[in-house]
Parts: C-alpha cells; structure tokens; sequence
C-alpha cells in the first residue's frame, strides 16, 4: 500500500495501523509511564466502545479534557476510533472559555483524565445541557454521578479489542476529526474543523518530505518530542506523523519541562518541534553549545517567525539533523510551506535576520496578492494565499467570517484562503520571505493571539469603552506579552488584574496595564496605536 492510497478509513487509521506492524514497540512514554502500541491500542479501543456504547451519540463531537497523561492519547484516539471529533480542552485554561468552548462546540460528551478531574466538577456546574463523561474508573464515574446527576458518568471499557468483536469505526474524508479553538477577535473564541482528509493528507506529505532524511526507516524507532500542547494544532505533527512513522512519542511532564535540553538527552530524542520562543528559552545560559544534540536527526520549528541567528545555533547544537522552519495556520492543517536550513546559503537568504517561510509543499499553492486580490510581480509584497487539500472548509458555524477568508479567485476552481500575512513574492522555485501580520493578530510563544479578544476582556472587566491591547515588547517572532492600557476605569489596578486572570489564558493576560486619561487619536479619529508603541518604545512611564 502507498502513502498517498493510505489512511482511507481516517485519521486514527495512521495508528491502528503502526499498532498492528510492530505492536510491541513502545508508542508514548510519559515521565515514568509508557505504553507500548499494543497496550495504547487497547486503551483507545476501551475509550472507543464507552463512547458508542452509551448510544444516541453519531458522530459526536467529544472534549478531550486532560494534560500530559497517558489517558490523553488513549482519549484521543478513542474518540476517533468511536468516529468522533476531537475537541481538545486544557484543565489549566480558565472555566468559563472552556464552557464557552464546550457550547461552540456543540460536544456531546466529554474525556477526562487526571486532571481533568480536578476541574471537572465546578466546569460541569456550568453547563446546563447533558453530557456523556468518560472517565478511567468505574468508582470515580458512580461517585460523579451523584453528585452530578444531570451528567452520564461512564468507565471505560475494561477488556474490549477486536478479539472480544469491536474495531476502530471508519471516518469518511469529509468527517471532522479535530476542533481546533484559537483566540478571536470579537472576544468568543474562533473554532476551526479540521477534516480527516485535511489532516491525512498533511500526514502524507510529512512522510512525504521526511522518509527521505531515513525517518520511520524499519530498522529503527524514531524518538519524538511531544512539546506543543494538544490545544495547539502542531501538536498533530507529534502525534500522528510520529505514529504513522512507528515512532515513540515522549512527553515530558511538567518538571521535566522546565527544564527541555536535559529532557532531550535524556530521553534520546531524535524529533524535536518547538516554537523559536521555546527555542530561545532553551538557549539561554549557553543551553545550545556546540555538539550537545548529537542524537537529534530533525528538528523543525513552527507557529511564528524563525531568527536566522536561533537556527544557527541549533544547527551547530545538533550538527547531524535536518533543520526545519515550517509554515502554515490553523486553517490549511498545521504545514503549507517548508524552508530547510543551509548553513552556508541560509544567513544570505535570511531578510531582516528572519528565516524565509520557504516553498510550498506538495499539492499546496501559494500566491502573493495586493489588496484588490491581484497577484504581485516577482519582487512585490502582499497578503499570502493558500489553496490545496489541506485548507480546512472554514470556521466554525460561522459563514460571514468563512466568507471573508476562504475565497474563489477569478479564473481558480480551488478555494484560498487569506492569511492576512505579509510576505514578499519570489522567484519560482525561491523561499518566500516572512514580513509580518497585516493586521493586529500577534504570536507570543507560538500561540496565536487576537489582541481584539483581550480588549474585549479589558472592556468587560474594567467598565470602560476605552481600551487598547498591544504586543510588546517586540520580538522576530512577535512579542513576549501584551501591555493593555485603558481610559478612567471603574475598578481598581489589583481588581482588574485578578478580573482578566479569570477570563483569559495566562498568555493572554496583560503584564502591564496603563491607566491613561484618553486614549491618543490619529487624523481619521481611529485610536492611534501608533503613537501608544511609540511611548513604549521611548520608556514613558505609566
């Protein structure tokens, strides 16, 4: 069977079937705990029949509520094997955007682990609708629901494979395996459906481009790094490609985060994926000597804007891997273009010290466009465009906002959909260079942000109209945090503070909040930003 004809019956597919050509290899290691993809497999299926086994659920739409755990995965793939979507949930976010998430979604049941546990019952409180939760102990499940009688509290299935008559359900291509929450601009999160086909494909073309560096190669097993959280789109690189290619997928638990570099040699990783601000963390205190990661056979970087200065450091770290910078948003499924690192090409190639997005990958079409949707010349700048099979249908139930990205060129039968960055139009065959956002969406350490999300939090947390989120300070992959600044709030500073800490993501929250008698008003009567980084840039104090 080919790459391209795999896969058919869905995305779980790339697992179930790794689990049947090596079983005994060990398919995810979390701290101590690690299971082999047999074992992974079973477990899968537990969760699987649990979901099915409650009935009235076709095709369901399942929150995955966990952190960092071996349930997570086995709730993951549980729930496409039982034909739902995923809904991937954090337990550290805070409650009331996971409800909101939980409603925009539509889920009809929910998959908890340890720590999900541990937020499970005040988040249920909230929600009036009945949810179906599956949990790992049958106790846990009889004692939740007592206490929570609006809810089915269900164990997963103890025992359940294909010997006892139950397989993986089969996904069509147009089935949604993944909703993907990123932040948006009207202060509601923004939901992304990522089909099976959208997600195969991706899987196809990773091992597509990585099969040729001896990636998956059958005489040995392949250590990936599993960094990214599962709320994060690049995290199906982890699971899935690395899966697909019969790697062990290493997640490291929250200890042995802080401290990555040790945790790559220890555990003898050989594919990383981070975002070049984790990359930057790593590096600090001289954490990429030359030589440290010999074992290391690919290392991609992701989500936001690539130093040249990070990736050569990298490259001299880990001097026999392949060096990736990969480019794609959430709404073309995790990879569009791909720039491979040259140490002697490279610096040359890099604009402005940032890494070129690349070239695009197979099946993928890329255009440069000016703002009535015209291409540029070679040469000229514009907003980027991407069409192929990985470009997701569009936002979630949300048509007006679909319209508006997802779009029909003239004289193209393919839909493009705007990404709203700036780039530089090149030559066939050479890098696109990366300019920057066209609007005011910033990343800060790889997370994509809406500051129109956060000044819809300040407004509603501090009772004034007048509010303004800007990223700063700046960085070449976007900023390290936001400084709000707000005119004549009703709450005190402290009072504000703890107000946005419960309605937003740490990332999200405001290191600095300005107190400002008006807010500053460029020639159009339009806030002047502008002028706001300006006095940033210049230390004004507050």
């Amino acid at each position: 069977m080919t790459i391209v004809d795999a896969y058919g019956d869905g995305l779980h597919r790339t697992f179930f079937d790794a689990a049947a050509a090596h079983p005994e290899r060990t398919a995810v290691e979390v701290g101590t705990e690690w299971l082999s993809y047999a074992e992974l497999r079973s477990r899968s299926l537990q969760v699987a029949h649990s979901l099915v086994a409650t009935g009235g659920l076709a095709k369901p739409r399942v929150g995955v509520l966990a952190s960092r755990s071996t349930s997570m995965y086995a709730g993951i793939l549980g729930v496409l094997a039982g034909s739902g979507a995923v809904v991937p949930l954090n337990p550290g976010f805070p409650q009331e955007r996971t409800r909101q998430m939980i409603e925009l979604a539509g889920a009809q049941a929910l998959v908890a682990d340890a720590a999900g546990l541990a937020v499970l019952e005040p988040l249920l409180a909230g929600i009036e609708r009945a949810l179906v939760v599956v949990v790992d102990d049958a106790d846990q499940a009889a004692a939740l629901a007592v206490r929570l009688p609006r809810h089915r509290f269900v164990a997963t299935s103890a025992g359940i494979g294909e010997t006892t008559g139950f397989s993986p359900l089969a996904a069509s291509p147009d089935d949604l395996a993944y909703l993907f929450f990123t932040s948006g601009s009207t202060g509601t999160p923004k939901g992304v459906g990522v089909l099976h086909r959208n997600v195969v494909r991706f899987v196809q073309m990773s091992q597509e481009r990585y099969r040729a560096l001896g990636i998956g190669d059958a005489g040995r097993q392949d250590r990936f790094s599993q960094f990214y959280d599962i709320t994060f789109d690049s995290s199906m690189f982890d699971l899935f490609v690395g899966w697909s290619l019969g790697a062990c997928l290493c997640c490291p638990t929250l200890p042995e985060w802080i401290n990555p570099n040790k945790y790559i040699e220890k555990r003898a990783l050989t594919v990383i994926d981070i975002v070049p601000s984790t990359g930057h963390m790593m590096d600090r205190g001289n954490g990429w000597r030359a030589g440290r990661f010999p074992l290391l056979r690919l290392a991609r970087f992701g989500g936001e804007a690539l130093s040249a200065d990070l990736a050569a450091k990298l490259a001299l770290a880990a001097p026999n891997a392949a060096i990736d910078n990969v480019y794609g948003p959430t709404e073309c499924t995790v990879d569009a273009s791909y720039y491979r690192w040259d140490r002697k090409r490279s610096p040359a190639e890099a604009l402005h010290g940032v890494v070129p997005i690349g070239t695009a990958g197979p099946r993928v079409t890329l255009r440069v466009v000016d703002a009535d949707l015209v291409d540029v010349p070679v040469g000229g700048e514009g907003e980027l465009l991407i069409a192929g099979p990985q470009v997701t249908p569009g936002y979630w139930k949300d048509a007006e906002r679909t319209a508006k990205s997802f779009i029909r060129l003239p004289g193209s039968d393919q839909v493009h959909y705007r990404t709203g960055d700036l780039v530089r139009r090149a030559p066939e065959g050479a890098p696109i260079p990366y300019l920057g956002r066209m609007d005011y969406q910033i990343k800060i350490a790889g997370v994509r942000i809406e500051l129109g999300e956060i000044e819809q939090a300040m407004r509603s947390a501090s009772g004034s109209d007048e509010v303004v989120a800007v990223g700063w300070p700046p960085t070449t992959s976007g900023a390290s945090g936001v400084v709000g600044f707000v005119a004549r709030p009703k709450v005190e500073m402290t009072e504000l503070r703890a107000r946005l800490k419960e309605m937003l993501p740490g990332v999200m929250v405001p290191k600095e909040l300005r107190v400002l008698d008006r807010l500053p008003l460029n020639v159009n009567g339009k806030v002047d930003r502008k002028a706001l980084l300006e006095d940033l840039r210049a230390g004004v104090p507050a």
